[in-house]
């Protein structure tokens, strides 16, 4: 069966998916925070199995217009919801509306878990209530300008789970946007690669995981996995895909590095989990101590936002030295996610480009120095 598919994204990260998606073999439309394709049920694991980027991939069960709650029920009872669901299929709904006639969103949920259940009672010649013991299936339903979307989600847990990390620290980068600052960075596994704000080691051990092509997907389950008309084989099939791709004896050199030595084990713990415990070296050490002989390497880190009192000072002075330190390495490229809209005079040089990111609900700009070439 072919399905209508979503990948939703963070805002500023859909291009990033889309290239994902394409890289797949499938074409894209683009939205904001999402990318539509289409494609089989294969499709559905290999993309949960590879976007790095993605927050979540969807099936669009169906799409259409709806003022009223009678219209509501009516399309969302016509959607041939027996393909997807079992008679005991366990179905929670979730619910957004905005600016649109229809704004009670619990009102919304109920009105759609009612036509699912008429439409599964009918199809399936069942009298009273359904039970609700199988499979569970995470439905929906979101009016956007009137406009009804119910999705089916194929992943559960957020994409950007992998599945490695042990522990965090209070203010962790989500795995998916860490993935991102490496794939616009254009950093390949033949160049020396540092973070100087490891915190838990999330960024180091997603350059890993792209550095010798290991699939994000690999060691996590997906919702779908549990879905009677997914076979078995399917998931067989991808997760085989993705060792034959796996570069093991690929070697890298990846360093990171953090002030808090407590950061430091928990980041070493989070590459054990990973299978990067002899290919990312940890250190703890502060910013401006940073020494290399490497040339043409990246160095990529989300430094401290200074939220509390007294830290702002500190943090602009320790931006103002690392931009003076990496004047001794003019083959480096450096990339640096800050939430500060003075960081280009504090770091005493204009981005050769900067991209606009949100880091959860936070306003960042992804600031780029490309190095010389050596």
């Amino acid at each position: 069966m072919n399905h209508n598919l979503v990948a939703t994204a963070a805002m500023g990260l859909e291009g990033i998916v889309a290239d994902e998606v394409k890289a797949l073999g499938y074409e894209t439309r683009t939205e904001n925070g999402k990318v539509y394709f289409s494609g089989d049920d294969e499709a559905i694991a290999r993309a949960n199995m590879w976007l790095r980027v993605a927050d979540r991939v969807k099936i669009i069960a169906g799409q259409f217009k709806a003022t009223t709650f009678d219209q509501l029920f009516e399309q969302t009872k016509n959607i041939p919801w027996e393909n997807y669901l079992t008679v005991d299929a366990a179905f929670p709904i979730q619910g957004k509306s905005v600016k649109s006639k229809l704004f009670s969103v619990p009102d919304c949920q109920a009105i759609v878990k009612k036509a699912v259940v008429e439409r599964l009672k009918t199809a399936h010649k069942r009298i009273g209530f359904l039970d609700e013991s199988g499979p569970t299936y995470k439905l929906e339903i979101s009016i956007l300008k009137d406009i009804a979307t119910i999705s089916i989600d194929t992943s559960g847990v957020g994409l950007h789970k992998r599945g490695y990390r042990a522990d965090q620290g209070e203010a962790p980068l989500k795995e998916t946007l860490a993935a991102a600052l490496v794939y616009i960075s254009k950093w390949n596994p033949n160049r020396p690669f540092v973070d100087p704000f490891c915190g838990s080691g999330t960024i180091p051990i997603e350059a890993a995981m792209i550095g010798q092509s290991i699939a994000p997907g690999y060691n996590r389950e997906f919702i779908s996995e549990d879905w009677t008309w997914m076979n078995a084989k399917i998931w067989d099939r991808v997760r085989e895909e993705a060792e034959d791709k796996a570069n093991y004896d690929q070697p890298l050199s990846i360093e990171g590095s953090d002030i808090d030595h407590k950061m430091i084990q928990m980041a070493k713990d989070n590459a054990i989990e990973a299978g990067f415990s002899d290919i990312i070296q940890f250190k703890q050490r502060q910013v401006l101590d940073f020494s290399t002989t490497l040339t043409d390497g990246v160095m990529i880190g989300n430094p401290p936002y200074g939220e509390r009192i007294g830290e702002v000072e500190t943090i602009e002075k320790m931006i103002a030295g690392l931009g003076d330190l990496m004047e001794q390495y003019p083959t480096w490229s450096v990339y640096m996610l800050s939430s500060m809209e003075n960081f280009e005079t504090l770091y005493g040089k204009r981005a050769t480009k900067k991209r606009k990111l949100f880091n959860g609900f936070i306003r960042t700009d992804y600031y780029q120095y490309w190095g010389k070439k050596s």
